[in-house]
């Protein structure tokens, strides 16, 4: 798990307002159906994202990231995992996601996220699309790197370099990492990973967050705030320097 329930992203420097906001149901190309939420910023970028939650899928915390995306210019959609084995009705914290995390898999995340960016470009077939993912959802953001999908950029807090192995040297588009330094997962792993990445001609953006706790965007975290900030900025500086 990643996200506690009463987490809450946190806001990003010069917040704006949300035009509107809401849940969805999108419909993936391997016949899938899958519940999602997006947010429509009042002022936009021009830039799109697509939010790739934890092992829980659509918790309230990335309900509430995609609104904090849409303050910051940004149209979010965050999708569920969930729809193959569960459907897309509502659910709470006595949902047992762990049964269900075997079924998913990177070619269903693949679906899942291209059924997002299609609403997303509906009405501007040339906005640059991201991916932003928090732990399983960081790795399968920065898989996605490796993909065909026609994302300008991916970025990954708290992922797991073992999951985008298999694919490491196919990965062509600019990565993000944003890496908490006190993680479960050893700093040496996300070294040998940017490392990996190096080798294979993408040069990754990698921060470490230095005793920060796995999960630490999170706006109750009132120690982790300059950190929060800080990632926000390099979200937004990420996002700016590689759109089409």
């Amino acid at each position: 798990m990643c996200h506690s329930d009463d987490s809450q992203a946190p806001q990003a420097p010069n917040a704006g307002a949300v035009a509107e906001h809401g849940p969805l149901e999108l419909h993936a190309e391997d016949g899938n159906n899958l519940a999602a939420y997006r947010a429509v910023p009042q002022t936009p970028n021009g830039m799109k994202i697509v939010v790739l939650p934890d092992v829980r899928g659509l918790h309230p915390f990335y309900v509430g990231l995609t609104q904090r995306l849409a303050e910051a210019g940004y149209e979010a959609i965050a999708i569920d995992y969930f729809g193959r084995t569960a459907g897309v009705s509502q659910r709470d914290e006595s949902f047992p996601y762990m049964d269900h995390m075997p079924q998913v898999t990177p070619a269903g995340v693949y679906a899942d996220t291209a059924a997002a960016m299609a609403v997303l470009t509906a009405a501007d077939p040339d906005a640059s699309v991201y991916t932003i993912g928090f732990c399983f959802g960081g790795s399968q953001s920065w898989r996605l790197a490796a993909s065909d999908l026609d994302l300008a950029g991916v970025i990954g807090f708290y992922g797991q370099p073992a999951r985008v192995a298999d694919v490491v040297d196919e990965v062509e588009k600019p990565i993000l990492m944003l890496v908490a330094g006190a993680d479960s997962t050893p700093l040496s792993e996300f070294e040998k990973f940017a490392a990996q990445l190096e080798e294979a001609g993408v040069g990754p953006e990698m921060h470490v967050y230095e005793g920060a706790p796995h999960s630490f965007f999170d706006r109750s975290f009132d120690q982790w705030q300059d950190a929060c900030t800080d990632a926000w900025n390099r979200i937004i500086s990420f996002t700016t320097r590689h759109r089409h």
